[in-house]
């Protein structure tokens, strides 16, 4: 059971780096946000569709859980529109940095989710992580839009991680993924529908935008999103949005080396962003020792 738990953190932080990844994709692909978020759904549960083909997993649900898996889909669909906006009107540093507050409203809203006692020490680490990212507000204040983007990105995130975890107790990963994503197509194409978006100019892109969507889809999406899912039959949603806050680490050294100029921050946010890590590992480090997972 230690080494299943082992395991899955250690399947989570690949996964976080992916994340990570997903951020410097959507700097670089070059269409508006939610263009690049309809297109990201439809192509990941085109892939996803697929694998539950191949692996001759079921794909029927009740029409109770189908309505579940729809408005979390709905709930990803909006979560990933506001990120990418959020990285388009500031940079993927910023944008990313404010995912470090999904720890905190992961502390107070996963005990209402699962009837639980709130952990002192969860409390305690996402006020350490607030205090590192007001560092970061502080010195950064030109990108207030992007911060308030990210903060409404950030706070669906953590409403729909809640929603996986009870689903994933009865439901298997992938067509959990499948159903989500198919339901956020379906949203943001009737919105599309409404604005008269779908014209032959919405599917003409670069071969590099395409190439960029595609991996964007298949590896950051399909996969990671669907493991990410798995691993919280192992791990408390709590810990999943933790130790997602290296996600802005490993994303932030990512821009660095591939973005350049735009991504080169003051040293008070990288301390802020060093006060985040050191916060991820001692959690870490706690839940090992007192076996809450």
């Amino acid at each position: 059971m230690q080494n299943d738990n082992l395991k899955s953190y250690l399947n989570l932080h690949l996964i976080v780096f992916i994340w990570g990844f997903t951020a410097i994709l959507g700097a670089l692909i070059t269409i508006q946000s939610d263009f690049l978020v309809w297109f990201r759904m439809f192509f990941a549960a085109v892939f996803l569709a697929g694998f539950v083909k191949l692996k001759k997993k079921s794909f029927r649900v009740t029409p109770k859980v189908l309505a579940r898996f729809t408005f979390v889909g709905l709930l990803i669909a909006l979560h990933w529109i506001f990120f990418f906006e959020a990285i388009k009107v500031s940079t993927v540093s910023i944008t990313l940095s404010v995912f470090s507050l999904g720890a905190f409203f992961a502390s107070l809203l996963e005990p209402l989710f699962y009837g639980r006692k709130v952990l002192w020490y969860e409390v305690f680490f996402g006020l350490i992580i607030i205090a590192g990212l007001g560092l970061i507000m502080q010195v950064e204040i030109n990108y207030w839009n992007g911060m308030i983007l990210a903060l409404i990105a950030i706070i669906l995130g953590v409403l729909f991680t809640l929603m996986n975890g009870k689903l994933i107790v009865d439901h298997d990963p992938s067509v959990i993924s499948f159903y989500e994503f198919l339901a956020g197509v379906v949203f943001i194409s009737i919105y599309f529908l409404f604005q008269g978006s779908f014209t032959a100019d919405f599917f003409k892109m670069s071969a590099r935008n395409w190439i960029l969507i595609l991996i964007l889809a298949s590896i950051c999406t399909a996969y990671a999103f669907t493991a990410s899912v798995k691993v919280m039959r192992k791990l408390t949603p709590y810990t999943v949005m933790l130790t997602t806050n290296l996600e802005p680490v490993y994303g932030i050294v990512l821009a660095y080396f591939i973005l350049g100029g735009k991504e080169k921050m003051s040293t008070e946010f990288y301390i802020g962003a060093v006060v985040i890590v050191i916060t991820v590992l001692l959690n870490g480090i706690i839940k090992h020792y007192r076996k809450e997972d």
